[in-house]
């Protein structure tokens, strides 16, 4: 170990080294030790003198991310090394040739991506863009990095307690909003939980404990419940002799708490906390036989729900992930999900992609195709995919990750996996994009569809080409996946551009004539007079008609009027200024921004309208305007994932001068007086101005949306509180006053 580690330093990285391998899922020769303890080596010689936030020797990171990859991932002894250096190139001065002098081709390529997906400091839009597109370009290239990539970000979120607030929100916004479904679609469901918990943690520290607390405080009811449930099965399989296992888990912090936001119920209500897993041994030839035998063990035990069966044993995922799942009425009438798994299975299901590197010549061959053709799918969306909006760019790509498969058959009988929710246009675009191009209509199961129809699992289609059809915008309203998207929106960006440039020149003539000079400071004023986003839009509809001379000769008189746009003189042309914070200083005195209290205007979300009392932030929007946006915002996630640099602290000091608007909704059982009984408690009680109620009733159940003017977040708190405590009233919770908008960033322009 170097010199300039103190002794109680090199006692602990050789103490947390010999764990390393101690640990490895996969078996390490002499050669493989070899190549690791080179990297060590290396790592150690790199990071000498270098500390992390905590104060702990740098080094220490390094190895830990080595062993989530060799013993939680479970790779090899290349990815191990790669691990090792994953940081070498960037933070010290090693050069990558010094990397592939040392060591072999792979570890260099694989460091190699691993540094083209370092984090960009400073960024902004387009390079946050180009980080994301580089991080899933190397997915398509070599799987490890992005494994590599993984496991770095669950031991920083594993470690973060001691970074600032502000930053611990940002990186766990990034790693629910990209991360988590990445490890999601690569069968590594054990990280993709804990990184979802993990980013809970972070971002709603208040609610994580709240769950924690709640998990813990019934465990051992939780337990005595699974034995007395598992009993029953567990002898079962004894009689049959089936060696198996029965493990019980509660549902992670994450998914309690989206079904609680989802139901709108506290934690006593959700009813499906926990699952019972069921791995049994067999042989290759027997898996099959005995997992049917084992549900069927089950169901005769438990009354099933329909509804809530999966079977991934006779179509796997794309990850070559196989289970059965059913959920089943347990004692005391409580549904418990049950996953029936072989051990080769439970390891697959854990480990992901590693575990088929361990059974890789026992695969079947259409396993290894649907993996290569999850894999060939992205770098199609990749190369295709042109955007320039993060946004779009990942959002497109989170769809195909998060998105169930069906399964339907060609006309002659080729099996085709596409999302759920795909239509026959995206049948026909996951054929060819020729074929997409010139589609007129589809036959499903025989019977003519239109375009938009939503196919299911075992359909058979039949597209119908004519060589007259192109593509139209509203098919972009037909298509769910990327590819079909990517194609449509190619084909018609192709015709678009003909007009743009036809645009352009009916715009420089027709400017000439009203004597107006054709400039970039002219473009920006139509730009800001129409409200368009980009000078290319502002050509493609003076060419389509859109914008005609009246329009025009609006725009002049208007311009002309406060002596901005320049006829051909010295005027002052127009020129895109940032907003004055310090104006309107009589809205200003409510909120206050960053850690010195700027009073800034600002407007409020309209997608989670905040009031006083309310934990915000600041969002500056392009038109360096300020939205304040709630911390549990709906956009907040992909806010903050994708423009943290643009992030403010927010906080209120006073809120007694303003109303704010708010709505909350009511359910409960019905009974005579209760609608009189509400408005008594919030006009004469809470004193509160009631804009208006909507009751509506059927069965003894009733529901309601109030609509209140409130001052500040604890009148809320007060009144939901009070109404909860009417009798025969089920739940109340505060809902979003307005529809949410698709994104923050797009409205904002």
């Amino acid at each position: 170990m170097h010199e300039s580690y103190s002794e109680e330093e090199r006692h602990e990285i050789a103490k947390r080294y010999k764990e390393l391998l101690a640990g490895a899922y996969l078996s390490l020769n002499t050669e493989d030790k070899k190549l690791i303890r080179r990297a060590m080596e290396v790592a150690a010689d790199a990071h000498k003198g270098q500390k992390r936030y905590s104060g702990e020797a740098y080094i220490h990171h390094p190895i830990a991310v080595a062993k989530i990859v060799s013993q939680e991932i479970g790779l090899d002894a290349t990815a191990i090394a790669a691990a090792l250096l994953h940081d070498v190139v960037e933070d010290s001065d090693y050069t990558l040739e010094n990397i592939s002098h040392a060591f072999n081709e792979k570890v260099a390529k694989i460091i190699d991506g691993l540094t083209k997906i370092s984090e960009i400091k400073n960024s902004n839009i387009s390079s946050q863009t180009e980080n994301y597109r580089k991080l899933l370009f190397t997915l398509s290239e070599d799987i490890r990095v992005i494994l590599i990539k993984l496991a770095d970000r669950l031991h920083n979120m594993r470690t973060m307690e001691v970074m600032p607030r502000e930053k611990q929100k940002n990186i766990a916004s990034e790693t629910l909003y990209i991360f988590a479904p990445l490890a999601h679609r690569l069968g590594l469901y054990n990280l993709k939980m804990e990184l979802e918990d993990l980013s809970v943690k972070y971002i709603d520290p208040r609610m994580y404990r709240y769950i924690l607390k709640k998990l813990e405080d019934s465990k051992q009811e939780r337990e005595d419940y699974i034995e007395k449930f598992s009993k029953s099965i567990r002898e079962a399989l004894d009689k049959e002799e089936i060696k198996h296992q029965i493990k019980g888990r509660p549902k992670s912090v994450f998914s309690i708490k989206e079904k609680m936001n989802k139901q709108g119920v506290p934690f006593e209500n959700i009813y499906d906390i926990f699952a019972i897993r069921i791995i049994y041994e067999a042989t290759p030839k027997e898996e099959r036989f005995l997992i049917w035998k084992i549900y069927s063990i089950v169901t005769d035990l438990y009354y099933p729900n329909p509804k809530r069966f999966r079977d991934w044993i006779s179509h796997p995922k794309s990850t070559g992930y196989e289970s059965l799942h059913t959920t089943v009425m347990g004692p005391q009438g409580h549904w418990v999900e049950i996953q029936i798994r072989s051990e080769r299975m439970n390891e697959i299901a854990e480990k992901g992609i590693a575990a088929h590197y361990k059974y890789k010549h026992g695969f079947e061959q259409n396993e290894e195709k649907g993996l290569e053709g999850w894999l060939n799918r992205i770098r199609e969306i990749l190369e295709t995919e042109h955007s320039n909006s993060t946004i779009e760019l990942v959002d497109n790509f989170k769809l195909n990750l998060y998105a169930k498969e069906i399964y339907v058959f060609t006309p002659k009988g080729d099996l085709i996996s596409l999302p759920k929710g795909a239509t026959a246009l995206d049948f026909a675009y996951n054929i060819h994009s020729f074929i997409g191009d010139r589609t007129l209509g589809a036959k499903v199961n025989g019977k003519i569809v239109t375009l938009k129809h939503a196919l299911q699992s075992g359909d058979q289609v039949e597209i119908i080409n004519s060589l007259n059809q192109k593509p139209k915008v509203d098919w972009l309203d037909m298509v769910i996946t990327s590819k079909a998207r990517s194609k449509i929106k190619s084909a018609l960006n192709i015709e678009k551009k003909k007009i743009a440039d036809q645009g352009k020149e009916i715009l420089e003539r027709k400017l000439r004539h009203l004597k107006v000079k054709f400039n970039e400071s002219t473009v920006n004023a139509l730009v800001n007079f129409f409200k368009i986003s980009t000078s290319q839009e502002i050509f493609y509809r003076v060419g389509n008609g859109a914008i005609d001379s009246h329009d025009l000769k609006l725009f002049y008189d208007e311009f002309n009027k406060t002596n901005i746009v320049v006829k051909g003189s010295s005027k002052k042309t127009l020129e895109t200024s940032p907003v004055d914070f310090n104006t309107d200083k009589k809205q200003n005195n409510i909120l206050v921004f960053n850690n010195n209290q700027q009073d800034l205007a600002y407007t409020l979300a309209p997608c989670c309208h905040p009031i006083p009392g309310d934990l915000v932030f600041g969002f500056v929007t392009i038109n360096q305007n300020i939205k304040v946006h709630r911390e549990d915002c709906p956009n907040a996630i992909s806010l903050r994932a994708n423009y943290k640099y643009r992030i403010i602290k927010a906080k209120w000091i006073n809120s007694l001068d303003k109303d704010f608007e708010i709505r909350i909704k009511i359910e409960g059982f019905d009974r005579a007086g209760i609608v009189k009984e509400i408005g008594e408690i919030i006009a004469q009680h809470i004193q509160l101005n009631i804009k208006n109620i909507n009751i509506s009733s059927g069965n003894n159940f009733f529901e309601g949306i109030l609509t209140l003017e409130v001052k500040n977040k604890y009148q809320v708190d007060h009144t939901i509180k009070q109404l909860e405590n009417i009798h025969n009233i089920k739940s109340v919770k505060r809902l979003e006053t307005h529809p949410q908008p698709k994104h923050e960033e797009k409205s904002s322009l």
